[in-house]
């Protein structure tokens, strides 16, 4: 049900239950509350500037809830900025449940881009449901360009929050007002706060802060957010958070990462950031993001994984299902349960297998590369130690079942995976490993990561909260003090997380601290190994190299200089090469 109010100042309320839903106008706003959530519209930008949690003003007066992209011919573009039409909806759902919701519209003038936001509130939630959607119709210009970024912004001033959440095991405090007034550019959204040196950000996490510290993949990611410990409202605390309780309309598959949180909730629905791919932007794009669960809660003294736990609970696509079938006529684009099927494996899994998943997403292509189908949507999940998985809510239609785990090169892939709407699809797969004869050695695990090898994964030992090193700005760890001679590397000897790097470098800095740039012993790597009892005399070897990404000129974009990565070997005896860069 749609309906505006034309007065100047009108309400209208929704019984649920206990608690009464209600919408308000006025000649400025459109405010959505019930009895634990208020927001409020402005009519002139379609920004929510105002959000209580019971009473609890959570913004400040900053800009607020809202969308933005970097999408148009001038780059960076926030809707409702040119020509804002804000509306307000109402209905009762499947279960009896009043909600209401809030909806911008705008189109950009010179090239008639649509974008379109919606935020829905139910009763008794205190969270913000949300779909964002982009359509380009322009026969004229049938290509615009890619849709480099789109995303919502939860974005307070309020001195409320004291802290950063990435996931369970990473968060830290918020720097301090002083700490930035005197920190330091070092590169793009990156400060040295070592001015500063009683911080409690700069004691407990890093010298160093950037939004790219608290960047996340996808694959296990639940919820993201800001807490507040209390410190500044009387021993409650407060959370602000980003739930996926759907990542179906994402793109990049499990190793897609992007940013989360850094004073900001980001809820970052399309990116190139890392190398990641972005749709094009052409004649009949028309695509509806979501739904995205921005949930806040709070509690006498309760901890940040108290309210992480409370958060996480929404992570889950079945819920809520009902209420997204019963708003989707107000949504376009929205994908029903009567067009949505299950997904049943059973894989045998390769006796060194870890931790391994399975993944539908686009016909013909790798998960990463889905962006290039703009219709595309993408499912995953953990495969059990017996190999059975089961994903439900899978839109209909043909996929590309990928299968991946740690400690075994390369991936099984099957396409034309059919899912029908209202059936479970059973699927059987023997997963032979990929494999070029008897292994000699190793170095590190394939498991599309370099976090095993000296400052990845392992915590930082100078820190309490031992934030994992590679999350810290690169320059910290400085490779020319740490293989002043290059990589020299002995099979049986040497060790993995010690003496061979996270990041392979061919040219280093110059950084905060270090002025030049250093090239000498940058870009070789020997490996020295015995081979006379393991190899006949005519035997022909293969060195396998696995990526876990790579950096070039080319941007990672196609058809530019620099896509393809050449590799200059010296081996004393016959061997091939083969990639998989991952």
């Amino acid at each position: 049900m749609f309906w505006i109010l034309p007065a100047t100042v009108a309400s209208y309320s929704l019984l649920g239950g206990v608690a009464a839903l209600s919408i308000k106008e006025t000649s400025t706003s459109f405010e959505i509350s019930n009895d634990r959530l208020s927001a409020s519209m402005l009519k002139s930008s379609g920004n929510i500037v105002s959000l209580s949690l019971d009473g609890r003003n959570l913004l400040g007066t900053g800009k607020g809830l809202y969308l933005d992209c970097y999408c148009t011919p001038a780059g960076f573009y926030t809707p409702g900025s040119s020509n804002a039409k804000v509306k307000s909806l109402n209905g009762t759902d499947a279960t009896g449940t009043s909600w209401g919701g809030l909806v911008l519209q705008d189109t950009y003038p010179t090239t008639g881009q649509l974008f379109e936001q919606y935020w829905f509130l139910r009763d008794g939630e205190a969270g913000l449901h949300s779909f964002s959607r982009v359509a380009y119709y322009n026969e004229t210009t049938p290509f615009l360009r890619d849709l480099g970024e789109l995303r919502t912004l939860f974005r307070p001033t309020s001195n409320l929050w004291t802290h950063i959440s990435t996931n369970r095991q990473h968060w830290a405090p918020l720097p301090s007002a002083e700490a930035t007034g005197k920190q330091v550019v070092v590169q793009d959204a990156t400060w040295y706060l070592g001015n500063t040196p009683n911080d409690t950000y700069v004691q407990q996490e890093a010298d160093y802060f950037t939004k790219y510290t608290f960047a996340d993949t996808w694959r296990d990611h639940k919820a993201h957010g800001l807490y507040a410990d209390g410190s500044t409202s009387n021993g409650t605390t407060y959370g602000a958070w980003l739930v996926m309780n759907t990542r179906d309309t994402y793109f990049g598959g499990p190793i897609h990462s992007d940013l989360t949180v850094d004073g900001i909730t980001y809820n970052y629905i399309v990116s190139n950031h890392h190398g990641d791919t972005a749709p094009n932007i052409t004649h009949g794009f028309d695509r509806t993001f979501g739904p995205f669960f921005y949930y806040f809660n709070s509690g006498k003294n309760a901890s940040l994984d108290a309210l992480r736990d409370d958060a996480e609970k929404y992570a889950d696509p079945e819920w809520n299902a009902a209420f997204y079938d019963s708003i989707a006529s107000s949504v376009p684009n929205y994908v029903t349960t009567s067009r949505r099927g299950t997904f049943s494996l059973s894989v045998s899994i390769p006796a060194e297998a870890e931790r391994t998943i399975a993944i539908l997403s686009v016909d013909g292509l790798d998960p990463q590369d889905n962006a290039q189908d703009t219709t595309a949507y993408q499912y995953w999940g953990d495969v059990s130690n017996s190999g059975s998985l089961t994903i439900p809510r899978v839109k209909e239609g043909t996929y590309r079942l990928t299968i991946y785990a740690d400690g075994i090169f390369g991936q099984y892939e099957e396409d034309g995976i059919v899912i029908a709407a209202g059936k479970d699809t059973k699927h059987e797969v023997k997963w032979i490993p990929e494999s070029a004869g008897k292994e000699l050695w190793r170095i590190g695990t394939p498991d599309k990561t370099a976090g095993e090898f000296r400052h990845g994964f392992a915590g930082d030992p100078s820190r309490p909260l031992h934030p994992q090193e590679y999350r810290i700005y690169w320059g910290q760890w400085d490779f020319p003090t740490d293989f002043p001679n290059g990589i020299n590397y002995t099979i049986g000897k040497s060790d993995a997380s010690k003496d061979w790097n996270y990041v392979h470098w061919s040219v280093f800095g110059p950084s905060y601290t270090r002025a030049e740039a250093v090239s000498t012993n940058m870009n070789n790597w020997t490996i020295n190994f015995e081979h006379a009892n393991a190899t006949g005399a005519d035997s022909t070897g293969t060195l396998t190299i696995q990526l876990a990404g790579a950096k070039s000129s080319s941007g990672n974009t196609d058809g530019k200089c620099y896509v393809l990565l050449d590799a200059l070997i010296f081996i004393p005896f016959v061997f091939s090469t083969q990639w998989f860069p991952q």
